[in-house]
């Protein structure tokens, strides 16, 4: 007996079993997002690495300040006046200067005010944008700002710029 040529090699072959007809498919969606995590662990690895190493050394090497450079500009405050309105409301009110004690232009920063109670902690902060962001050599600008029904318990001022640590 003579086999046909299409015939298999394996007896077993069924042409009509269920086979798929091809692999299953990849997810590129999937694969970029796992490439994607992957990439953000191994930054933040990195990142731990450099924090937990002598990063300081490593940022000035580079030039990279990471904290903010103490401004050079002078704050000169005047007395604090706070005053009972006719409305039944209080005022408090607070004025000065900001000073440029060097022979360069200096960009102004915002100011930071916080009233503090007996012990210390801030009971009431604010925000005071100069008239001015950029002072010439040697110059000032003035500023003031009051706000109404400011806490009573509050009993020292503080000044700082918004950058810098309170006074």
């Amino acid at each position: 007996m003579v086999e046909p040529a299409y015939a298999s090699e394996d007896d077993d072959y069924d042409a009509f079993a269920h086979r798929a007809p091809f692999r299953p498919r990849r997810n590129p969606a999937r694969q970029w997002t796992m490439i994607a995590i992957a990439a953000g662990v191994a930054m933040l690895i990195g990142v731990g690495a450099l924090f937990y190493s002598d990063v300081s050394g490593i940022a000035s090497w580079l030039g990279i300040p990471l904290t903010p450079a103490e401004s050079p500009l002078k704050l000169v405050a005047n007395k604090p006046d706070r005053r009972d309105l006719v409305s039944g409301s209080q005022l408090f009110a607070v004025s000065g200067k900001v000073v440029n004690p060097t022979d360069q232009r200096q960009s102004v920063p915002d100011i930071r005010a916080e009233l503090r109670d007996a012990q210390e902690r801030v009971v009431y902060g604010w925000t005071i944008r100069p008239e001015v962001t950029v002072l010439p050599p040697r110059g000032s600008v003035e500023f003031n700002s009051a706000k109404l029904d400011v806490p009573v318990n509050s009993k020292n001022l503080a000044l700082s710029f918004a950058d810098e640590a309170p006074r």
